[in-house]
């Protein structure tokens, strides 16, 4: 599945995070942000736009109803981070670490997450449209009651993930890798799994199948 990349310019004007404080509004726009250190902070209604975000701390921070528009994060730490009610477009999301974030309530289109932690994440009833999973760990993450369309989850670690009352209807988890999922029979119709898989689901059935 193709989706919308971040549409970023190549000279960007180098900050620090903390010069948010100094802006009128909560918002960077064609920024390079590196080596920040923002921790355990709040900013409300942040918004960031064609920006790029490097090497930051963000562990604990409430960024509540963000709104995020072309960018960029790679090799952040946005551990326990309360990203709920947030809009996301066209943001990547590069060996970033998101262990416990709370995204619920949320819409996130055209967002790739790679070779991230996504362990144990609350994405409950939120929106996700052409979103990419690429080997990222999502281990006991809570997708409870999400509306997922175009969704891949592409070598993805989904062992404990919570998906009550989400449909996986041309959800595809087949490359991707589980010992227990929360999922009820009737909302793995039209998911694209793996034959192990299929298997896997079949024991819920309680049905018996002969090699």
């Amino acid at each position: 599945m193709k989706i919308e990349t971040p549409n970023i310019p190549e000279n960007l004007t180098e900050r620090k995070f903390t010069d948010i404080y100094y802006e009128e509004d909560p918002e960077f726009e064609m920024c390079l942000i590196t080596d920040s250190q923002f921790d355990n902070e709040s900013i409300d209604r942040l918004r960031l736009y064609q920006t790029v975000i490097k090497n930051c701390m963000f562990a604990n921070t409430n960024f509540s109803r963000m709104d995020l528009t072309d960018v960029h994060f790679e090799n952040c730490d946005l551990s326990n981070a309360n990203l709920s009610n947030a809009s996301m477009n066209r943001v990547e999301f590069i060996n970033c670490k998101l262990l416990g974030s709370n995204l619920t309530n949320s819409y996130i289109g055209n967002t790739r997450f790679e070779e991230s932690n996504l362990n144990m994440v609350m994405f409950g009833n939120s929106k996700l449209e052409k979103v990419i999973f690429d080997d990222t760990t999502l281990e006991s993450a809570d997708l409870f009651d999400c509306k997922l369309k175009k969704v891949d989850f592409l070598s993805c670690n989904l062992n404990g993930a919570n998906f009550e009352d989400t449909s996986l209807k041309g959800i595809d988890i087949s490359t991707s890798h589980f010992d227990s999922l929360t999922v009820a029979i009737e909302n793995l119709k039209g998911c694209k799994v793996s034959t192990s898989q299929a298997i896997q689901f079949a024991s819920l059935l309680g049905l018996k199948i002969q090699r």
